[in-house]
């Protein structure tokens, strides 16, 4: 979907749909209100979000909901409120942050919007979506400040003006050719598939936030075990050591030279389900012993930065389910593995699914973290 912007006119595929279209988390108690969204009939969808919330306040999919109908209905100031809440109470979705930028850019808010789609980028680095609308909105930015150097001094309009053909080239030729300028008007766009991550909250990935350390509801669910697949032996003994401090729940038998592929697949899985299960029991010596002294960090922040993020996002949460399924490993070298599963993430009123894959490497007998993606 898009949104049109002056004189650039288009913000590509803007998340303005829940990520309740995402055909693996649709969830059908609310199928009504996508399919008014999904048909333009924003009046009517909040009518019926205003009737659901009224019972549900702090549920998180309907109050993203209500977001969409709010932008779709030129409500913005409402829609801008309802995105920013959510991105402090659930930091870890990037969609919020996008919607924001969308909102903000309508606004002619540039640094807003541009500040808003990197902290999408941080929170999932992943996110196609959110760098496909940061690079338009600094092709916006690079078009004021050409244009204010021809106002200041028109002996440069042998360099600038080829510079702003480019950018309005960019923005009005080709398949994704602009409408005619207008007022900014957001559409919604059918479900797309989920490995597409453009309308599917992931669930967060590790070492991006996964839920604010905001307040829970008392019925929050109770932790649940995962539910992954029947799990090797070692993998199941190494998840049972969550509980313990330091580096023991991520310490597992490591696959030599002289061992079998089986014996180091099933080393990987074993150091990925202690990973699940330390972050689930809230084990944060556990966790953060899970990543390696080299592992990437979204946005380039300090390592130190990062684990705190990490602990007040996972520690203040009441419950937290983390369950691993479709779990698949590939070691293209001994001390290598790239493991791709489904994670299914639950805290408080968040219930979201993604794929994710990790990039171990063996270090000093152990498989520890190095990069950690989510939609892939």
């Amino acid at each position: 979907m898009k949104i049109f912007l002056h004189p650039l006119h288009s913000l590509r595929r803007v998340v303005l749909v829940s990520f309740l279209l995402g055909a693996a988390v649709a969830h059908a108690d609310n199928a009504d209100i996508t399919e008014l969204l999904k048909s333009n009939q924003s009046q009517q969808a909040l009518k019926l979000l205003d009737q659901r919330l009224a019972a549900t306040p702090k549920d998180p999919q309907l109050r993203f909901l209500q977001g969409v109908a709010l932008a779709m209905d030129n409500k913005n100031k409402e829609a801008i409120d309802t995105f920013s809440r959510l991105t402090e109470e659930y930091p870890e979705l990037p969609e919020p942050y996008n919607n924001l930028a969308v909102l903000y850019a309508n606004q002619n808010q540039l640094d807003k919007s541009r500040q808003a789609l990197e902290q999408a980028i941080r929170t999932n680095p992943s996110y196609s979506t959110a760098h496909e609308n940061l690079g338009d909105i600094y092709a916006k930015l690079a078009s004021q400040a050409y244009s204010k150097a021809l106002q200041l001094d028109g002996s440069h309009a042998d360099s600038v003006k080829p510079k702003l053909a480019l950018i309005h080239d960019l923005f009005s030729t080709g398949p994704g050719k602009a409408k005619a300028a207008g007022p900014a008007t957001p559409s919604v766009s059918a479900p797309q598939p989920p490995a597409q991550a453009a309308v599917v909250a992931v669930a967060p990935a590790a070492p991006v936030a996964p839920v604010a350390a905001a307040p829970e509801p008392a019925s929050a669910p109770a932790t649940a075990t995962p539910a992954t697949p029947a799990a090797p032996a070692a993998a199941k003994a190494a998840a049972e050591t969550a509980g313990t401090p330091a580096t023991a729940a991520a310490k597992v038998e490591t696959a030599s030279a002289g061992k079998s592929a089986p014996a180091a697949t099933e080393a990987v899985e074993a150091a990925v389900h202690a990973w699940a299960k330390a972050w689930e029991s809230k084990n944060m010596a556990g966790y953060l012993a899970a990543y390696s002294p080299d592992f990437q960090t979204p946005g380039k922040q300090s390592r130190k930065r990062w684990e705190e993020e990490r602990r007040v996002r996972i520690v203040g949460k009441s419950a937290i389910s983390v369950q691993l399924s479709d779990l698949t490993v590939q070691m293209p070298q001994p001390d290598q593995a790239t493991v791709r599963f489904s994670q299914h993430y639950k805290a408080g009123n968040l219930d979201t699914r993604s794929r994710k894959t990790l990039l171990l490497e063996q270090r000093s007998g152990q498989w520890l973290i190095v990069r950690e993606t989510v939609g892939n």
